[in-house]
């Protein structure tokens, strides 16, 4: 691979470096600098009105969306144009990260299976940042098991009357829209009696409660449906062909958090510069630099991983069953770096508070939100399987339940 930029290539990155330094909320940026992943600390770079407006912006000099189309609110870029507007756009980036699902992997799906009036109505607003979506998938009864979902959608006149419950939502609590994919036919065997729809929010019949976490956050939602009535409509794909549809979907999911996911690499490298052990700077360390060096070849694979990911696309290729790697590799990576860096400041580690705590507890953040990133998005044993079967063509793990019908499939719980 070819990492210089071409004549074109160059002539973007200046136009787009120039305009994010005309236009960049700079007010913001010391802010944003020092968010960590996983601070629950809230401060005006954290407020919804800060990423709406920068969103906002960004959409009216088109550099919203980038690869979308013109016609729904991109600028029709080219994958590699894409990348190199991250670049430019550093600290910045982190006000889109309500927008990750709406942009990476709802409205990718709604380009795919939405007539053209309904992809015109709702692309754009979700481009410029005024509508936000949220991803209804999992399920309390499903666990890693997106297929075992128990969400019922029954055919009513012409439309479909929904029952049921998701988990996990991300964002749900600020979301406008949402794709929901529900069970249509219990009488098939669970990965065909799937339908996937598009709903408004906040609509009669839906009911969102968010979740505290352990770093204090409330990212993740319950969902409740109770009769929501959804016009036919807003159907996604054929009747029965919603495992298809959702497949879309999860295989953007993997590339937009997997090729944008936080290791802590950098974090913890400045970390050990500045912090002093009983043996002196931890950078000075043998050991530590053995450890920040197997570190330093994870972040290099994965980054390279993703550009391989992003050739891939360029040449007009599918988001393939390989950008799971990028995911399993940096959940796992980022709790081990926020434990090494805990094991660092010895009894300091136990000390949470940003006000006392060294790094303004940064790693503490880090650690008890690393956990979630090692479930969503497909948990580590989900994705072992995917790169096992698809990527390495291994045999498939075996599954009793395969061609039984959902309802004949024993349960201790009720449908």
């Amino acid at each position: 691979m070819n990492f210089d930029d071409t004549p074109q290539e160059a002539a973007f990155r200046a136009e787009a470096r120039a305009w994010i330094a005309a236009n960049a909320p700079h007010d913001l940026h010391d802010d944003l600098a020092a968010l960590g992943f996983g601070s629950s600390a809230r401060n005006r770079a954290t407020s919804l009105e800060a990423s709406k407006a920068w969103q906002k912006k960004k959409f009216d000099a088109g550099w919203a969306c980038l690869h979308w189309p013109r016609d729904y609110g991109g600028r029709g870029a080219t994958p590699i144009e894409r990348v190199i507007w991250g670049q430019e756009e550093g600290v910045y980036g982190k006000l889109s990260g309500v927008f990750i699902i709406g942009h990476g992997m709802c409205g990718p799906t709604v380009m795919a299976y939405a007539d053209e009036a309904t992809k015109r109505r709702l692309l754009p607003p979700l481009a410029s940042g005024e509508n936000i979506w949220c991803q209804l998938f999992s399920e309390p009864a499903g666990g890693s098991d997106l297929a075992g979902l128990r969400t019922r959608a029954e055919k009513d006149g012409d439309g479909w009357v929904i029952n049921g419950q998701k988990i996990w939502t991300s964002g749900a609590q600020h979301s406008d829209y949402g794709l929901l994919i529900t069970r249509t036919d219990p009488t098939v065997p669970k990965h065909k009696g799937l339908t996937m729809f598009w709903i408004d929010m906040k609509s009669p019949g839906v009911e969102v409660r968010p979740i505290k976490q352990a770093n204090g956050a409330s990212e993740f939602n319950e969902v409740y449906f109770t009769d929501l009535r959804v016009p036919d409509s807003q159907r996604l794909g054929a009747v029965g062909d919603g495992w298809k549809v959702s497949l879309t979907t999860l295989m953007n999911e993997r590339l937009a958090i997997g090729g944008s996911m936080a290791t802590g690499f950098s974090e913890l490298f400045e970390f050990c510069t500045r912090i002093e052990t009983e043996a002196g700077l931890a950078i000075d360390d043998r050991a530590v630099r053995s450890r920040l060096a197997d570190w330093a070849v994870k972040t290099s694979g994965l980054r390279y991983t993703g550009m391989r990911a992003q050739s891939a696309i360029s040449k007009g290729e599918n988001p393939g069953p390989e950008n799971s790697i990028g995911k399993l590799v940096a959940g796992s990576m980022m709790q081990e770096i926020a434990m090494f860096a805990l094991d660092l400041q010895a009894e300091g580690g136990a000390i949470a508070d940003p006000e006392l705590a060294a790094f303004g507890a940064r790693f503490q953040a880090m650690l008890a939100r690393s956990p979630a990133t090692r479930i969503e998005g497909g948990s580590d044993e989900i994705l072992r399987n995917i790169i096992a079967e698809r990527v390495l063509g291994l045999p498939a793990d075996i599954r009793v339940d395969k061609d039984v019908p959902f309802n004949k499939i024993p349960t201790s719980g009720r449908g």
